[in-house]
């Protein structure tokens, strides 16, 4: 594609989008998105880890259990997996209305820049603000491999992605290969203890390694002073979470990073194929409905059943399975990602609930302040240094926060955007971006938005 380049004394000012130039179901579905995404992390801010571990040893028709089911199967990872493929949409979308000009900066420049931003957010979000489940910083490094594929055509973009998840599937492959291993070293060694044999000190290795790793489970004394420490000051917190939050951003770089370009580079497609847009036939986004529900739920149930509550007892787990059902974590995703936006978008098209669409449009539009702002609420409401309800709640009891979380969310950022152009959080990443401090209060109608 050819670039205009205008003459040497006139210098275009690079801009945010004006608001007349989003595209709303883009806002929509990222607002629903950004709502969901609470739904997978609150217990990582109101509970101890050990949660999942209770309930899936526990009786199976508890509140407890169908409140942790539901979110497993329906939720799990789509909602981060709806906020990944409109991350890499909105790639696109930033770089396709902005040119490079004479005397002016340049696009990657702005781009990679606004990124570089992001990835200190994500740092101030987890380390200042104390969230050690962000996801911001991983999604600033992801983001810098998709710019030179932002001209791709759509069949190799949905190539992009599949590879991704390809690379994904196979990490995953070899650390549950990794594992069996360890299984059969060990049951070799019983066989031969059994039979009468000396252990050779390799065996003996396998042995201890194995019955460590069969044997780990969470101990009410780590349990205990997790809880105490959490339920202390803003520094006991820090230093108690310190390490997690370290090893949560180097996960991330080195196996997280497929897990979210897979999705981004879909998202691109997507965008493209004019999904996002709103741009396809009532009829292709009924049939997104069906095939998205109709593959992704039975997996995320059979994953849930079969993988999650089904490997309580890891070694027989481990004898049985050849493969584990992580396997096909992200084919789940992609499914019910694409039946949660088609549902959102043939919601959008019937007009039945007008008011909650705009609502949530204007979640999404602020959805880099109504992300942070979910951090700062949930560490006060459960951190020590604030309300000290960490451990305090039954896991249902969580999703009773959540949804309090999301009211205030939908009227506070319809109450900001009637007055102010961007997000409070927008606003800072655009004025660091651009270079310039942005307009920040509407006048009349010439407000840009986010």
């Amino acid at each position: 594609m050819d670039i205009n380049i205008p003459p040497s004394n006139t210098v275009e000012i690079p801009r945010p989008v004006a608001a007349e130039e989003r595209i709303k179901t883009i806002d929509i579905i990222r607002g629903v998105a950004l709502c969901g995404i609470l739904l997978m992390n609150i217990p990582g801010f109101g509970i101890d880890w050990s949660f999942s571990d209770t309930i899936r040893r526990g009786a199976h028709n508890t509140t407890d259990f169908y409140t942790h089911e539901i979110i497993e199967v329906f939720f799990a990872g789509t909602m981060r997996g709806l906020f990944s493929m409109l991350f890499g949409a909105g790639m696109i979308l930033f770089t396709m209305n902005k040119k490079t000009t004479v005397g002016g900066v340049t696009v990657a420049e702005l781009y990679y820049r606004r990124l570089l931003f992001l990835v200190l957010f994500g740092v101030i979000d987890a380390y200042l603000f104390q969230w050690w489940g962000d996801i911001l910083y991983l999604y600033g490094i992801a983001g810098m491999v998709l710019y030179p594929f932002r001209k791709t055509a759509v069949k190799w973009l949905f190539v992009l992605g599949i590879i991704c998840i390809g690379i994904g599937m196979l990490k995953s492959s070899l650390w549950y290969n990794d594992s069996r291993d360890t299984r059969k070293a060990y049951l070799e060694a019983v066989a031969s203890e059994k039979a009468g044999k000396k252990l050779t000190d390799k065996e003996q290795q396998a042995k201890t390694t194995w019955m460590e790793m069969e044997s780990w489970r969470p101990d009410r004394e780590r349990i205990d002073s997790n809880i105490s420490k959490m339920r202390s000051g803003y520094t006991t917190v820090f230093d108690n979470l310190l390490q997690r939050n370290a090893g949560s951003q180097t996960w991330g770089v080195y196996h997280g990073i497929w897990d979210s370009l897979c999705m981004m580079f879909i998202g691109m497609a997507l965008l493209g194929l004019g999904f996002f847009s709103n741009k396809l036939s009532s009829s292709t986004y009924f049939m997104g409905l069906l095939v998205g529900y109709g593959v992704g739920i039975p997996i995320g149930y059979f994953m849930f059943m079969k993988g999650e509550v089904g490997s309580i007892d890891y070694g027989a787990y481990l004898d049985r399975y050849r493969v584990s059902h992580e396997l096909l974590y992200d084919l789940k995703r992609v499914f019910l990602s694409v039946g949660h936006a088609s549902l959102i978008i043939l919601l959008y098209r019937s007009r039945i609930v007008p008011w909650l669409m705009k609502a949530l449009a204007n979640v999404g539009q602020m959805a880099f302040s109504n992300y942070l702002i979910q951090s700062l609420i949930c560490t006060l409401f459960f951190y020590g240094y604030g309300l000290g309800y960490y451990n305090k709640l039954s896991f249902h009891q969580l999703y009773y926060v959540v949804a309090a979380v999301w009211i205030f969310q939908l009227i506070f950022s319809s109450i900001w955007l009637h007055y102010f152009r961007f997000g409070p959080f927008e606003w800072l990443w655009r004025s660091l971006t651009y270079g310039k401090k942005q307009p920040m209060i509407k006048r009349g109608n010439d407000g840009l938005a986010a």
